[in-house]
């Protein structure tokens, strides 16, 4: 299967002259770099606020890259009272293709749960989009021995899921779900898992998704955290690791493009 590079800006760039200016020199090197990219999904997630400008942006110059939402409505797929919220239909009638949820950041800030969670994916299911769902365990967690009992229980979303959703939806979020394993303690750290820890990580990952549907076994699976290009072709050598959801390194087209090429060998 392809790999998934994806671009995670969070609260990020601080201008749109800043995000024209990211936005065309990823063009600008995807472009140059088509052919050895090839074998990569490169997609990049936006602020909110400057989710417009990049899809008109990629509509008018880019057919590769794919748009994603950091976040999306959990109290309704369409419209409704809920200020300051965005719904799913909102983001699929912009052209974004895909959601963000679940993210340490959004768990800890936000206090978002299993339930939450649950109705974001329906609504995403409902209308088309696809879903990036984050896990990953505190470094407490981590140093306890943990983590398998932590991500466990951060994927009975999906079980959730399929056992509350009609077949149609159960075929949608079969090919339009990836999994972003990413141990809180590894994010803007600098800290980093070793490959072979990550790769036994994924291979739970997988064992549980499959015990939910077969056909989630071919879900991709992919690793975040203090991704950067030095370490990239490491991650990419493993079968189990899919891609990756990339933060700060992705605010730097030749950085982020760097790590995509490492994925497409």
């Amino acid at each position: 299967m392809k790999s998934w590079v994806v671009g995670n800006w969070k609260l990020n760039p601080a201008s749109v002259n800043a995000v024209q200016a990211l936005v065309d020199d990823l063009v600008d090197g995807v472009d140059a770099q088509s052919n050895t990219l090839q074998n990569s999904h490169i997609m990049v997630a936006p602020s909110l606020l400057h989710l417009s400008q990049v899809e008109d942006i990629l509509r008018t110059k880019s057919a590769v890259i794919k748009l994603a939402c950091q976040d999306v409505s959990a109290l309704s797929a369409e419209t409704g009272a809920y200020t300051g919220d965005v719904s799913a239909q909102q983001l699929q009638d912009l052209g974004v293709q895909w959601a963000i949820i679940g993210h340490s950041e959004r768990r800890q800030y936000f206090n978002e749960d299993n339930e939450t969670l649950l109705n974001k994916m329906k609504h995403c299911a409902a209308q088309g989009l696809g879903v990036i769902l984050c896990i990953g365990e505190s470094e407490a967690d981590f140093e306890a021995g943990n983590t398998t009992q932590v991500l466990a229980e951060q994927l009975t979303v999906i079980a959730d899921f399929l056992q509350q959703s009609e077949a149609a939806d159960a075929d949608y979020i079969a090919n339009k779900l990836i999994i972003a394993y990413e141990p809180v303690w590894a994010i803007g750290t600098g800290k980093v898992p070793s490959v072979a820890e990550v790769t036994e990580v994924h291979k739970f990952i997988r064992e549980r998704l499959q015990s939910f549907e077969a056909a989630l076994a071919k879900t991709p699976v992919l690793y975040g955290g203090s991704v950067k290009p030095e370490n990239a072709q490491d991650f990419a050598a493993s079968e189990q690791i899919n891609g990756v959801l990339v933060g700060g390194a992705a605010l730097q087209a030749d950085s982020f493009l760097d790590i995509a090429k490492a994925f497409s060998k």
